[in-house]
């Protein structure tokens, strides 16, 4: 008896907690991987992955690019991060996500569904990683800027942790130049207001 209300008060909050978001809300975790110290490292951020809320059937889930890009549900998605924590934020200004704008974009995002994660965070559509689905996914289908791509010279690059991942990843190639969006950039754009 004690171990099933121990499962009614861990799950009752993430339940309960899911009520308050909307479809197109944005939400931000820190991933425990390699590749998150690299990403928090080069931004300075506790933030390394992110994804858009949508939901179906009543049920939430968290749209992403993993690999391959998919959705997973939305408890699933908070209990794979650092310490089960989490930011969700969304527009401070509701009029500019019409119906036909939550529509477009969740189409887009389905869109992308089954492409490679991209490793190399490249600009180009072929694959895609977490902060470039969400940012093209609100430009594309509502163009909604949610802030501004930095080459990766921007970033905190100097770090150790960034620059065995990038020596790892391009070799002697690195493409200083490329255009990059953070989950650092959008869960600070001007645009957004915290729900939780």
């Amino acid at each position: 008896m004690k171990h099933i209300f121990y499962l009614f008060l861990i799950v009752l909050p993430l339940s309960a907690c899911s009520q308050q978001y909307r479809d197109g809300d944005l939400i931000f975790q820190s991933s425990p991987s390699r590749q998150s110290a690299a990403i928090e490292e080069a931004t300075q951020s506790p933030y390394s992955h992110c994804g858009i809320i949508f939901y179906e059937n009543n049920v939430a889930y968290v749209y992403e690019a993993v690999q391959p890009v998919g959705k997973r549900r939305l408890d699933e998605w908070i209990e794979s991060g650092v310490n089960g924590e989490f930011v969700v934020k969304r527009l401070k200004d509701s009029l500019l996500l019409t119906e036909n704008g939550i529509k477009a974009l969740k189409s887009y995002t389905v869109g992308q569904f089954g492409k490679n994660y991209d490793g190399k965070f490249n600009w180009s559509d072929k694959e895609m990683y977490c902060s470039e689905l969400v940012y093209k996914g609100y430009w594309n289908a509502c163009h909604i800027k949610l802030a501004n791509p930095k080459a990766l010279r921007e970033f905190n690059i100097d770090g150790p942790i960034v620059r065995k991942i990038m020596k790892e990843r391009y070799g002697n190639d690195i493409p200083y130049e490329e255009p990059m969006i953070s989950p650092d950039q959008l869960v600070n754009s001007s645009l957004l207001r915290t729900v939780n």
